[in-house]
């Protein structure tokens, strides 16, 4: 069997250099003639100026430059084009004085020599001000913050924007691959991901054996370099924050990766791949794999078998194929497990817009998001505890649980990690809420300003610090480094929403039997969450905290059963330390 194992390994390592490797082999030459059909003003000005560049073969990083040189030359064409320069903002300053004596009306810009676009859009800036009057000073201030806007909504607007900008140098890319990656993409995805989860598999496999008999076999895990914050998982988790640097913000470098999948992602959705399909399936391979792992690991306890199996259908279906088939019938391709505010986006402008324009199914989507954070969160909560959905269900949870396993021993236990958690979640909670409210109150009013704050600005920033640096970054790629909960432990919003609901009104508890506890301290190793929850054994206490998620590794390593996942009355669920002395037990 160890044989068999180290066969495997060899395999697995080879296809893993593969599919790195695959990344940096590639040659890249422009093809007019990939072009989009109806390319956009600015597209037009790129293409040109990538055409003066040359189309002779290139490698991926000098190809970069001139996409990324192309871009900025468009950009700055369309700002020459579209601005309004400082002779024409005097033009405009001088003609506003005329109206010193009367109110204010944009009537004036019509004697001005501006294009359409500009007379129409500051007409929309300074239509607030009609029928006012106002001092030489308020008027100018006020139409120089009109231009401004104007100018600084340019590129936005007209011109090649950061994502649009990330976006065409991906397709840009992927239109000119040339050689192995784009002649046979289909051996390459077999070769690589399919073969490559295989021979994990046949690493993995072989633990039916060599686990031996009962119980749960963490031999070693402190000396292992992989799991005891080592080389080895330094190196593992620089490359796994390397990944998701390079995923969020640069996914042009992906763009292997992204070819070799395209056959496949047509096949399942009737679209093309991008660097998001790529992630989706990585994740659905992770949790499968690794999925298969926990089983053997925890076979010989029912719950962790059941919740196992669990989370790999819910990223499988829900997480992945049902998304797929949505967006080949040209739905909304939604993750109906997924619910605000982990999902922050679902209340913005253009998900509510691709809802409703989506009809009945979409009204039923919309109506299911709402109801599942607005009833379902506090109705199984109260009834289960946040395991319903972080052990059971959620997909950073079934990453956590199945890929993050051999890591939990890593969760920082003490107090002055306990404080961080309790004001780092529930910030973010308050910050998802409030920018969301932000964002509805623009969407219904078509203001974007409230309160000195611009709801984009404000999402762009949640985005970038909530759901690209703590969630992907840190959450995922700190596994080795920090244990496998960081993003569910300091992070998430709706285990936030959750943990207040477990914590004061739920039928969750773990119940623990104290006159058994060895004080081995497995429960509190092996705690994902940080929970101390041997001081909790020995005192005889139930364990009620907003953090536990549920997993019940405490209980299912435990050596004495003194640990017991339950549900019942809410009376009694929370009591402080059991005393066992000649007047009996007393409970306080």
């Amino acid at each position: 069997m160890k044989i068999i194992k180290l066969i495997g390994l060899v395999l697995f390592m080879a296809c893993l250099t593969s599919f790195v490797g695959v990344l940096f082999v590639g040659q890249y030459q422009f093809d007019y003639s990939k072009l989009s059909e109806n390319p956009t003003e600015a597209e037009e000005y790129f293409y040109q100026n990538l055409l003066r560049l040359g189309t002779h073969a290139k490698d991926k990083f000098r190809m970069v430059d001139d996409i990324q040189s192309s871009i900025a030359a468009a950009n700055r064409a369309i700002n020459n084009k579209y601005a309004i320069n400082e002779n024409l903002q005097n033009k405009v300053d001088s003609a506003a004085l005329s109206l010193m004596d009367a109110p204010f009306t944009t009537s004036f810009y019509e004697d001005l020599p501006l294009s359409k676009v500009q007379l129409q859009k500051l007409r929309e800036y300074t239509t607030w001000m009609a029928g006012k009057k106002y001092s030489a000073e308020d008027l100018q201030n006020y139409l120089k913050q009109a231009i401004n806007n104007f100018n600084s909504g340019i590129i936005n607007t007209f011109g090649l924007d950061s994502y649009k900008a990330k976006e065409l140098t991906t397709n840009t890319l992927k239109q000119s691959v040339t050689g192995l990656v784009a002649r046979h993409p289909s051996l390459l995805f077999t070769l690589i991901f399919v073969f490559g989860a295989a021979t994990a598999l046949l690493y993995i496999l072989p633990n039916l054996v060599l686990l031996g008999g009962p119980g749960i076999k963490n031999n070693g895990i402190f000396h292992n370099p992989m799991t005891s914050r080592k080389w080895l998982g330094i190196l593992t988790g620089s490359l796994l924050i390397t990944f998701y640097i390079i995923l969020y913000w640069f996914p042009y470098y992906l763009v292997e990766w992204i070819l070799i999948t395209e056959p496949f992602a047509h096949w399942l959705s009737g679209g093309t791949s991008s660097q998001w399909f790529v992630y989706g399936l990585l994740y659905t391979l992770a949790v499968g794999v690794m999925g298969v792992r926990m089983l053997i690991k925890y076979r010989h306890s029912n719950y962790h078998l059941i919740r196992t199996l669990s989370v790999i259908f819910f990223q499988l279906a829900f997480a992945f194929i049902i998304p797929q088939l949505l967006a080949k019938n040209s739905l909304p391709a939604i993750d109906l497990k997924n619910m605000w505010p982990l999902d922050y986006s679902f209340f913005f402008d253009y998900r509510i817009d691709q809802m409703i324009e989506a009809g009945t199914i979409g009204y039923f989507m919309l109506g299911w998001g709402i109801v599942l954070f607005v009833v379902a969160v506090p109705v199984f909560t109260y009834l289960y505890g946040k395991r319903w959905y972080c052990s059971w269900v959620c997909g950073c949870g079934g990453l956590a649980e199945t890929f993050g396993d051999p890591y939990r021993q890593l969760s920082d236990k003490s107090l002055r990690a306990w404080k961080i958690e309790r004001w780092s979640i529930h910030l973010v909670l308050v910050f998802a809420v409030g920018m969301t409210a932000l964002v509805l109150y623009s969407y219904f009013s078509g203001n974007a300003t409230v309160l000195g704050l611009n709801s984009y600005t404000v999402r762009g920033w949640y985005g970038f610090l909530i759901g690209s640096v703590f969630a992907g970054v840190v959450g995922t790629g700190f596994y080795p480094l920090m244990g496998n909960r960081m993003w569910c432990r300091f992070g998430c919003p709706l285990a936030a929403y959750m943990g207040i609901i477990q914590r004061f009104k739920s039928r969750f508890r773990i119940t623990t039997n104290g006159g058994q506890c060895i004080s081995c301290g497995n429960c509190s190793t092996y705690c994902e969450q940080g929970i101390d929850v041997r001081s909790y054994a020995q005192k005889g206490e139930n364990i009620v905290r907003a953090s536990c998620v549920g997993c019940g590794v405490c209980a299912a390593v435990c050596p004495r059963g003194v640990l017991k996942l339950e549900n019942g009355p809410e009376a009694g669920r929370i009591h402080g330390p059991i005393e066992i002395s000649e007047k009996g037990i007393q409970v306080f």
